[in-house]
């Protein structure tokens, strides 16, 4: 690796990676989009929509640290020239992350009716939303091993087949919810939300499979399961261990929004699923640069190029701010089209107009947080990431948002607790990392 990181090269690994991210809420934003222009339930099944999503993300951003996992210790391997000795890494990893997601199936199809009350649903929407996660769940094995595979990818370095697999996954998706959701006159009736759920596993199938395609042909890598653990197996179950702790302090935040705009109304949950099914879109497209972060900082830290790191750290926060003011600037100037995508319910509209703003102003301060969550995923430090998620988590978004729901603030209290929640997040990890590597440079 040259001594200096271009721009050339952070884009490079950058833009493939921004497209291969955004392909897990493009499923999410296509099923929200086709649903509630439906013609039958739409505005509860967008609600149910909402609050699966949710659900499913939190299932989804647990188990798919495997990703962060695997690519920063490939990646510092790959720097330190000795990757052939984790090369059957990956393999095991895949084989216990599958196991446990079947495990998790067993658990939750049963008691999705449980599990959906304690987000407030009830009556229709509960129904819906059981009816929609006892399809999609099956999904669930099949994207853990694309994210596993995605994770091998970048510890190599290579973000461009990923990125194949998930618009090949996304367009996929985008058909089949159109016929199976509408149906086909004569040929496929119109199942709705059902048909948004069939749609969404059968995309995730096809990306599963051409997953391990890729992975065989285009690389040495195997995915045989061998015995014994490769003695990474420790630092790789520590680094989950680390990031699941993190990821439920995530998704305690996304609970609470998600149960308190529920709280609201059918109006206000629906305006708040269009919002954080945007605000998520925003997350994966600036996570292309989080991706090139989480990527380049292994290798250099494997290859102890401390100086280049540092380099790279403030490359990443200018091009950071510079995207996520591209985005809030796109999401300003199509305000109200956005909105009318979704649905022409005007109530609903409303209430998500009256927030959208908060979203598109947090986009910078989004870039930041998440572009240094990938360096320090990339760096092998979880702990460090769990106990910041754990601080804005329980010492910031709670409190805010109880404060905001007794003020009868509703979704704008939400989203500002969102947003408070975001810097407690960013600013930490942007003073830790500075403090870390800048002695590093000045002794070496």
């Amino acid at each position: 690796m040259s001594a200096a990181i271009t721009l050339k090269q952070i884009n490079k690994l950058a833009i493939p990676a921004l497209i291969s991210g955004v392909s897990e809420p493009i499923l999410s934003l296509t099923d929200a989009a086709i649903i509630g222009n439906m013609d039958y339930n739409a505005t509860e099944s967008l609600a149910a929509v909402g609050i699966v999503t949710t659900f499913l993300s939190m299932l989804i951003w647990v188990l798919g640290q495997t990703r962060s996992a695997i690519s920063s210790i490939v990646s510092q391997y790959l720097g330190a020239d000795k990757l052939s000795e984790v090369k059957n890494l990956p393999a095991q990893a895949i084989f216990l992350i599958t196991s446990l997601s079947i495990l998790i199936i067993l658990v939750t199809f049963p008691f999705a009716a449980q599990i959906f009350k304690l987000y407030n649903a009830s009556g229709p929407i509960l129904d819906l939303s059981v009816d929609y996660y006892q399809i999609r769940v099956f999904g669930f094995p099949f994207t853990l091993f694309t994210i596993a595979v995605f994770g091998t990818f970048r510890g190599l370095q290579n973000t461009y087949y990923p990125m194949l697999i998930a618009i090949t996954g996304a367009v996929a998706n985008i058909i089949l919810d159109i016929v199976f959701v509408y149906g086909i006159e004569g040929v496929i009736p119109a199942m709705h939300i059902k048909g948004a759920a069939y749609a969404s596993v059968l995309a995730q199938i096809i990306m599963a499979v051409l997953s391990a395609f890729y992975i065989l042909k285009k690389t040495d890598i195997p995915l045989l399961v061998k015995f014994p653990f490769n003695p990474e197996i420790k630092r790789f179950v520590l680094m989950i261990l680390n990031l699941f702790i993190r990821t439920i302090a995530l998704n305690i935040a996304l609970y609470f929004g998600t149960s308190y705009a529920t709280k609201y109304g059918t109006t206000y949950i629906a305006a708040y699923t269009i919002a954080i099914n945007l605000w998520f879109l925003g997350a994966f497209l600036i996570d292309g640069y989080a991706s090139a972060g989480n990527i380049l900082s292994g290798k250099l830290f494997g290859a102890k190029q401390y100086k280049t790191l540092l380099d790279l750290s403030n490359k990443l926060i200018k091009y950071g701010i510079i995207v996520g003011l591209v985005i809030a600037l796109a999401g300003a100037l199509l305000y109200y089209p956005i909105g009318n995508i979704f649905t022409d319910d005007k109530a609903v509209l409303d209430e998500f107009y009256s927030i959208f703003w908060i979203i598109l102003a947090m986009q910078p301060l989004c870039a930041l947080a998440f572009i240094f969550d990938g360096v320090f995923k990339g760096l092998g430090k979880m702990r460090y990431l769990r106990n910041v998620l754990l601080f804005s988590t329980l010492l910031v978004f709670v409190p805010v948002i109880f404060i905001t729901d007794e003020l009868n603030y509703k979704l704008f209290g939400v989203f500002t607790a969102f947003t408070l929640w975001i810097i407690a997040r960013g600013l930490p990890l942007i003073i830790k990392f500075r403090k870390t590597f800048k002695p590093l440079v000045q002794n070496a």
